[in-house]
């Protein structure tokens, strides 16, 4: 397996109950628009790749007939298992996957999701290739990740993400996602920007960082460029940072009959 996969596993197999009862995760206006776009019908079934917290999983399971929520992550599973079966989930099942070599037959899903996972996965256009293979023809793939621009600014944000969290591999800009998309042989309908205000504390605390990992965050952030602050619309307290903005691009895509 890839080390980088080792260390999301490690990642998140250690905070896995803290992503499951984000909020930060549970909110935000892609989710209610990845419905309105999917136009889900009672007969379909979903696949949700890399499915964290479940949240895709969560606001989906009323208009589907079945939801497969899949993860590379154990420990993961079993947490947003345990939170399924409190919400009364019952047509939600697990499935342990990876996202670049998924254990499903072609042509199985009416719908895939994916929604901020993929900065962590080495090769995205695997992850892209596989989720058009299970798809059935008319399919639809609704893809949330963060991007950024091309550039200094982008390669900022990436090493900053890194230093948080070490499972982090790239964030993709816009057009990257896009031609990814369309060698899949997909076709791309939608694209649309969300910004997302993070609490820095809440965003380092979800990772786990240590005080040293805080303060080199904080340090990189005060060198950073005006431009680099300028895009991530950094907010101060003084010499605390209290929060900053990146943004989710939602993707909608078909698959052709």
């Amino acid at each position: 397996m890839d080390d980088a996969k080792h260390r999301a596993m490690e990642q998140f197999g250690a905070t896995a109950e803290y992503y499951v009862a984000s909020k930060s995760h549970q909110a935000g206006d892609d989710l209610p628009r990845m419905i309105e776009l999917a136009e889900p019908r009672p007969t379909d079934r979903l696949l949700d790749i890399a499915t964290g917290g479940g949240n895709v999983a969560r606001v989906f399971s009323p208009h589907v007939a079945e939801v497969v929520a899949s993860d590379l992550t154990p420990r993961m599973l079993a947490v947003v298992e345990a939170s399924f079966a409190k919400l009364g989930l019952t047509n939600v099942r697990i499935a342990e996957a990876d996202a670049e070599q998924l254990p499903f037959e072609d042509a199985s899903f009416e719908i895939v999701t994916c929604r901020i996972a993929p900065h962590h996965f080495p090769y995205p256009d695997r992850f892209v290739a596989e989720a058009a293979r299970v798809l059935k023809p008319g399919g639809r793939f609704l893809l949330v990740d963060s991007t950024v621009p091309p550039g200094e600014v982008g390669e900022f944000w990436n090493r900053f993400e890194h230093l948080r969290d070490s499972s982090h591999v790239r964030t993709l800009t816009t057009d990257e996602w896009t031609e990814l998309i369309l060698a899949s042989g997909l076709e791309l309908r939608a694209v649309e920007d969300y910004p997302k205000r993070h609490d820095f504390a809440d965003w380092v605390g979800r990772a786990d960082v240590p005080g040293s990992g805080i303060d080199g965050l904080l340090a990189q952030i005060r060198g950073a460029s005006e431009a680099v602050r300028e895009h991530a619309r950094t907010e101060w307290d003084g010499d605390r940072l209290v929060a900053f903005t990146d943004v989710k691009t939602l993707f909608y895509s078909l698959k052709a009959e």
